[in-house]
């Protein structure tokens, strides 16, 4: 078993807010995330894919395959967006780097396997020190 990685940058705004809760209540367990007009980061998205080397063409999953499916599935869709607002695939979630990481598990998986190769992980960089990894379980 091979394991392959790829890895793309979006910057998107999201904010951090139950709306059955007060504004108080958000600030208090948000912070700063529930700034009513958002706030963003550049996003770093790795992506791990697992599988048989094709003894053809000395690949698990071509990465121009794998890059292609990022970009179609994800990347399109949240680069240079909010994410509470503008990504139809996140309506009604909040875009916690966690539910992003599942949510984008569901986005790609389908595309991944298509190409003979599985999803292993997904890993979101959010800032230099908070990282989700999610493994589909």
């Amino acid at each position: 078993m091979i394991y392959i990685q790829r890895r793309a940058i979006f910057s998107a705004a999201h904010r951090l807010a139950n709306p059955s809760w007060s504004d108080e209540k958000n600030q208090a367990v948000f912070g700063h995330c529930a700034n009513e007009y958002s706030h963003g980061h550049n996003f770093q998205l790795i992506v791990t894919v697992k599988g048989e080397v094709n003894p053809d063409t000395g690949f698990v999953i071509n990465l121009v395959d794998l890059k292609a499916i990022m970009d179609s599935e994800i990347i399109q869709h949240v680069d240079h967006r909010n994410l509470n607002h503008d990504v139809p695939f996140m309506q009604g979630i909040m875009p916690s780097t966690e539910n992003l990481a599942m949510v984008f598990w569901q986005q790609i998986e389908g595309p991944i396997a298509k190409h003979g190769a599985a999803l292993h992980c997904i890993r979101i960089v959010e800032t230099e020190n908070n990282m989700v990894e999610y493994y589909g379980e």
